[in-house]
């Protein structure tokens, strides 16, 4: 009796112990589940909110990079027009006796025409249409794959019917007239042929102002948005619609240009929140979208409107980017899946050594679960038990690590964007402020010396004869000369000017503080002098001179756009006089 009597009271011990370590095993795996879940729950959303604010300023510096090129194609187009060629073609009548002179006159535009395309592969088409004869092509230049041809006069078209004719007509000199975007249907526009395009067109004008005609360029919007998307990760996705929400690009082209095949398939539908885009009641929005067929699919979207139009008509276009939502949060479900897995080694252990550590363990967590609260709310690390050598270090190792990791993400993240930005603002080949950058100083120069009712100059600054280093020696010799010319530049101002790179060989400076308009001069000839030294590039010994224009607030413009209209008339006027000078807007 006795011995039963023993044999009970060691199983009913037994049974406790067995349930008294279960119930402190599950207590544990209770609260390490809980910790788990709060760093999976917290790390995903922190790194979900990093990288939309990352795709949303990515979506930013697209559009900007979009309508400075856009902004390049009309200074193209407007330079095109400038051209004496250009409305002497436009003026001529066909049945001139001079018909040589026009023709070789017409031979020298496409040239022009044809170099201009060399140099944008974006651009397939640029045309000089006159006013007359129904709007007849009197010069066009057409891209055919890989090559340029210049269309002859018996296939040149009549085009007064189209809008972007008509209306350009109706412009003053120096007005733009940007296109709504659409497939091209025009025939004999070979590579542009049935392809979403763009066309920039200006009036030409004869000195006496009267309209003569017209250049028009058109632009590969596909060639255009995959140059731009040239540094953006793999996985972003572009779309782009009109000022309805009709696609206009889509990763499915089947969906873009419904509006042409009898349909309509609109952005709106499918991203809900661009809709206040659409309105007007946003200027952007960054939304997620999950998969409702596969749990892991779905994106993260972000979207920006931006004003796209010309001189008739102000209309907009909707630009965002997406990524899977899979690639944004697979690094948080790995870390999720090693915490679980730790999570559940560490709870079959406290099941065995339940009585042993159940004291070690509730003070441990209850610390790594005030320390992951701290890094979800303000990323801030917290001591933890990382010298113990039981599942609680382990534990707190992996926790550790994938704060680590979680903060290595973000900085890469923040080092992206803060790439992006420098991106946008910057000249990619010289590494000088870029239009926008130096359009944003000018801007902030002119309001100061308003307020200090002080001087401020404004140099426009033309390389002469880089084209012809740019034939004679190849692009890479025309951008070393580039780059050369930029640090020679810097070299001659103050450490508060800016010198800058609008595009080609055409550079500007920007001088805050001059106090007379003669110490603006000095500066542009010591530039002059400087860039009229030899340049010593790849074994080649090259010379240089450039044409210096020089406006001067407040006696050359009182805002930027009258500075810079000054500036760019007194260097066209020192390049025609010979160039490798400098000139005041107002000599006197």
């Amino acid at each position: 009796m006795r011995d039963k009597m023993r044999c009970g009271i060691r199983h009913i011990k037994y049974g406790i112990a067995f349930k008294l370590g279960l119930l402190l095993a599950s207590f544990g795996l209770v609260a390490m589940g809980i910790v788990g879940y709060t760093s999976y729950v917290s790390s995903r959303a922190t790194i979900l909110n990093v990288a939309q604010r990352d795709l949303l300023t990515a979506t930013q510096v697209l559009g900007r990079s979009f309508q400075a090129t856009i902004d390049e194609i009309s200074a193209d187009t407007l330079l095109l027009t400038r051209l004496p060629l250009s409305p002497a073609i436009a003026a001529a009548d066909a049945g001139s006796e001079n018909h040589a002179a026009i023709e070789r006159d017409k031979k020298l535009l496409a040239d022009t025409f044809s170099a201009m395309l060399e140099v944008h592969p974006d651009y397939v088409q640029i045309r000089l249409i006159g006013v007359n004869q129904h709007g007849l092509e009197l010069v066009r230049v057409d891209r055919d794959r890989d090559q340029l041809v210049r269309i002859a006069a018996d296939d040149l078209q009549e085009k007064a019917h189209y809008p972007y004719v008509f209306n350009t007509l109706k412009l003053a000199r120096g007005q733009i007239y940007l296109s709504d975007i659409g497939l091209n249907h025009e025939q004999g526009a070979h590579s542009g042929l049935d392809k979403p395009t763009v066309r920039v067109a200006t009036p030409v004008v004869s000195g006496g102002g009267k309209v003569l005609g017209l250049i028009v360029i058109n632009l590969d919007l596909n060639r255009l948005f995959a140059h731009l998307k040239t540094d953006l990760p793999s996985a972003y996705q572009l779309y782009l619609s009109n000022h309805w929400g009709d696609y206009l690009i889509h990763p499915n082209a089947a969906e873009t240009f419904g509006f042409d095949q009898g349909r309509r398939v609109f952005i709106q539908d499918a991203f809900t929140p661009v809709a206040a885009l659409i309105n007007g009641n946003s200027a952007s929005v960054v939304t997620q979208i999950e998969g409702a067929q596969q749990p892991n699919d779905g994106l993260v979207a972000a979207f920006v409107r931006l004003p796209f139009g010309g001189s008739i008509e102000k209309h907009f276009v909707i630009l965002g980017l997406s990524q899977p939502l899979e690639n944004v949060v697979r690094e948080t479900k790995n870390l999720g899946w090693k915490t679980l897995q730790m999570i559940l080694l560490l709870g079959a252990l406290a099941a065995l050594l339940a009585a042993l550590v159940s004291r070690a363990v509730t003070g441990p967590l209850s610390t790594m679960a005030d320390a992951m609260k701290l890094f979800s709310k303000k990323h801030l690390f917290s001591p933890l038990p990382l010298a113990r050598k039981d599942e609680i270090g382990m534990l707190a190792r992996s926790l550790n690590d994938m704060q680590a990791i979680i903060v290595a993400n973000m900085q890469e993240l923040n080092e992206s964007r803060q790439a992006l930005k420098h991106l946008a603002q910057h000249d990619t080949l010289t590494g000088l402020p870029n239009r926008a950058l130096f359009d944003d100083r000018l801007g902030q120069a002119v309001a100061q010396a308003q307020r200090d009712q002080c001087r401020m100059a404004l140099l426009f600054i033309d390389l002469d004869a880089f084209k012809m280093v740019n034939d004679t020696y190849g692009h890479h010799i025309g951008d070393l000369l580039l780059k050369a010319a930029a640090v020679r530049m810097e070299a001659c101002v103050r450490h508060a000017d800016t010198v800058g790179r609008l595009g080609g060989d055409e550079f500007v400076v920007l001088l805050p503080y001059v106090d007379v308009p003669q110490d603006a001069l000095l500066v542009a000839e010591k530039i002059c002098q400087g860039l009229n030294l030899p340049f010593d590039l790849d074994k080649l010994s090259l010379h240089i001179s450039s044409s210096i224009g020089i406006a001067v607030y407040p006696e050359d413009g009182s805002d930027a756009l009258a500075l810079s209209r000054s500036a760019d008339a007194a260097m066209y006027l020192a390049k025609v006089n010979g160039g490798n000078r400098a000139r005041l807007s107002s000599p006197g």
